[in-house]
């Protein structure tokens, strides 16, 4: 009897664990059912969209990020494309220069996420409620491979005049500025702190050492790094990732300063799910976002987070040029039609 008795409870034990499991399995696929697919268009790095995606959907578990990823000239691209029937719900990473042509465009939905106030204004749009809001601040740097450059006999630039130097011809890659944020606002840098005469004629010179326009902003500093070119112009975030690899290239801050744009967030105002789009503006402009940022980036929004990363100077700050990132939205077209019938010759094939 006792062995009768023991059996029935185990039984019994094992039928309520059973059943306990399957409540847990419904519940978790209810969950599932229940989550609200948020369209996100972005040019975010690989490496980052995984972290943001977690992070973000353990705080909102009834949201569930649907990237669509390019490359910032492309993004921008779809979008303008898109205008008379927008898909995205929210745009994140994407440059602050792209977005101010979009809120040029009406297309964005103005917006004051939660705790704004405690990010650096500098890296936000200055309209309130504003159309764009700043994650972090990436800017242009040089990947030198000093392997490469001395079997060719080649010296470790200081300037971007000295990019323009005939020693040079053949040994540059850049981004090509209709694909990538990072080619376009080098582009930007040049016209607005040389003049717009002056800045194509550095262009004109430059194009002679270039070997390939490429549509990343990460293949120059990458290219670099595996001894394609000994030159990459690139920008922090990837050159800081190649060096930390191992691979042997120092990283160059030219010495007249470094052209620059922003990371940010915003609201399409067309998007048919707009109290959750707001909550993830809100989140991206939490502490918590900008520390994942701050993994990869030397400044962030959030004051006080930044972190030191290896081969960004402390000054680095300091070396950011002006720049008006409203002037480089209105000028774009303009400038990248005059760009591409200069220099398309050299593009990399799509």
């Amino acid at each position: 009897m006792t062995m009768i008795r023991s059996a029935r409870r185990l039984t019994t034990a094992l039928s309520i664990a059973v059943t306990a499991a399957i409540g847990l399995a419904a519940s978790g696929l209810a969950l599932a059912q229940q989550r609200t697919p948020l369209l996100v268009y972005t040019a975010l790095e690989t490496d980052a969209m995984k972290l943001y995606k977690d992070a973000f959907e353990k705080a909102n578990p009834d949201i569930e990020v649907k990237w669509v990823r390019d490359s910032t000239g492309i993004v921008t691209a779809k979008l303008l494309a898109e205008k008379a029937n927008p898909q995205a719900d929210v745009v994140a990473g994407l440059a602050a220069s792209s977005l101010a042509l979009l809120a040029q465009e009406g297309m964005l939905q103005a917006y004051e996420p939660k705790g704004f106030g405690a990010l650096n204004p500098a890296y936000s749009d200055t309209a309130r409620p504003p159309a764009w809001v700043g994650m972090d601040v990436w800017a242009a740097t040089v990947c030198f491979n000093r392997v490469e450059a001395k079997k060719l006999g080649l010296p470790k630039p200081e300037s971007w005049q000295d990019l323009a130097k005939p020693i040079y011809k053949g040994a540059i890659t850049m981004p090509h500025p209709a694909s990538s944020g990072t080619g376009y606002l080098d582009v930007s840098y040049w016209l607005q702190n040389m003049g717009e005469a002056e800045g194509w004629k550095y262009m004109d010179a430059l194009h002679q050492n270039v070997a390939q326009y490429v549509h990343s902003g990460s293949k120059p500093c990458k290219q670099a790094g595996a001894g394609e070119f000994p030159i990459g112009i690139s920008f922090e975030f990837r050159a800081h990732q190649v060096k930390k690899s191992g691979a042997p290239v120092d990283l160059v801050f030219p010495k007249e300063g470094l052209g620059w744009d922003i990371e940010a967030t915003s609201i399409m105002k067309t998007s048919k799910k707009m109290e959750l789009a707001k909550r993830f503006a809100d989140w991206m402009a939490s502490k918590e976002a900008n520390q994942i940022t701050s993994t990869w980036w030397a400044v962030v929004a959030y004051p006080g987070v930044a972190s030191k990363l290896e081969g960004i100077p402390e000054n680095y700050e300091k070396l950011l040029a002006k720049n008006d990132l409203n002037w480089a939205a209105k000028n774009r077209e303009r400038i990248l039609a005059e760009w591409s019938k200069r220099y398309e010759g050299k593009a990399e094939p799509k």
